[in-house]
């Protein structure tokens, strides 16, 4: 089964560390480009013969932007036409991301209508300063008001986004950010280090900041990781740590290099071994515009570089099976070495990142690629 993806370019304001297709815009703006949303659902005009014969649907993700900037009948609408064309099932994982600072009590009734049922939160801290340095507006009590709200209108599978490398952060502020996502008890969290990409308001004016240094975040990111296992979660993703059975459905596909359909400015598609997306141009999105198709996707490197991103790894039969036999025999070779320097966990058929490898992911998967 595949997973569809809907882009919602909007924003009330700029995050300074994000580089992601976002904007803000008029409720007019907003309508059009939900109902150019809706028209593409339902026609595949660009490329319904080719979708449909590669294509079945059980997660939906509404990501952005902020797709809580829209109302909770677009949303509604979204999901409702999306579940409804593409035959997802009341089992289905939905997800829509939003902002603790959006007004998720209008939004709940029609989030419950239309069957969403996983919302994932953009925290980034619990730490106020901290929330405030990267442009976030809802502070630590709204944000424990949101958890409640949702957890007692039924919806439990609660996603917090956290931060590493942020202005401010010490050990002590994260030790502050995870005590309280103990408190909240939600099931997943995703913890990325912060990366300053060119052209944000970060890398414009990383002189008015103090950022931890790059063994400062190494160490942040094991803090992390040993305090949020200790509390029972499971880290399955370089990234992504979940209590039992609350692993994204959706993002896994996306590791596992399973297909999805992306729909929206700016949104990409990977479906039968087939890569194509749609501009970053919200206008030519609005106005009908075809996606491009890029070039083949899912080869071998590919594979194992996303395959090691979690914690189940790489199957070697599974690599044979894809690639043929030579494909294995570089893993094959490097594998003891790397196993001896607890970079990796290694026997005849898998191999896998150990924690240490985790935080050396690049390096590691350079080395097993041979590059």
């Amino acid at each position: 089964m595949s997973g569809i993806y809907i882009h919602v370019p909007f924003c009330k304001s700029k995050c300074p560390y994000c580089d992601f297709y976002s904007m803000r815009c008029d409720d007019a703006t907003k309508e059009n480009y939900v109902d150019a949303v809706i028209d593409e659902i339902k026609t595949l005009r660009r490329c319904k013969d080719f979708v449909k014969a590669h294509f079945s649907a059980d997660t939906l993700y509404l990501g952005g932007g902020t797709p809580s900037v829209l109302t909770g009948e677009q949303i509604a609408r979204i999901v409702s036409t999306a579940k409804e064309c593409f035959s997802i099932p009341d089992t289905g994982e939905i997800t829509v991301e939003c902002n603790p600072g959006s007004d998720i009590k209008e939004l709940i009734p029609h989030f419950k209508e239309c069957g969403v049922n996983r919302i994932s939160l953009g925290m980034q801290s619990a730490v106020d300063e901290e929330r405030k340095a990267l442009g976030r507006g809802a502070d630590r009590n709204r944000i424990r008001q949101v958890i409640e709200l949702l957890k007692s209108n039924g919806i439990t599978n609660i996603s917090l986004d956290i931060m590493l490398g942020i202005p401010h952060q010490t050990a002590e502020s994260l030790t502050d950010t995870l005590d309280f996502i103990a408190e909240c008890d939600v099931p997943h969290v995703s913890a990325y280090m912060l990366k300053i990409e060119e052209g944000t308001f970060f890398d414009k004016h990383k002189e008015r900041y103090t950022f931890p240094d790059e063994d400062e975040v190494c160490d942040l990111y094991t803090q992390c990781v040993d305090y949020l296992t200790s509390k029972g979660f499971c880290h399955y993703e370089i990234s992504n740590l979940a209590r039992t059975g609350y692993e994204s459905r959706h993002n896994t596909k996306y590791w596992r290099l399973d297909g999805y359909l992306g729909i929206g400015s700016s949104a990409h598609s990977f479906i039968g071994g087939k890569r194509f997306y749609f501009e970053n141009s919200l206008e030519d999105f609005i106005n009908g515009a075809p996606p491009l198709f890029d070039t083949m996707g899912g080869d071998r490197d590919e594979y194992i570089m996303l395959r090691l991103r979690l914690k189940d790894g790489l199957s070697i039969d599974e690599l044979v099976t894809k690639y043929g036999d030579a494909s294995a025999d570089d893993i094959i070779k490097k594998a003891p070495l790397l196993k001896e320097q607890g970079l990796v966990n290694y026997d005849n058929n898998s191999i896998s990142l150990t924690e240490k490898g985790f935080l050396l992911s690049n390096s590691v998967i350079i080395e097993l690629l041979g590059e």
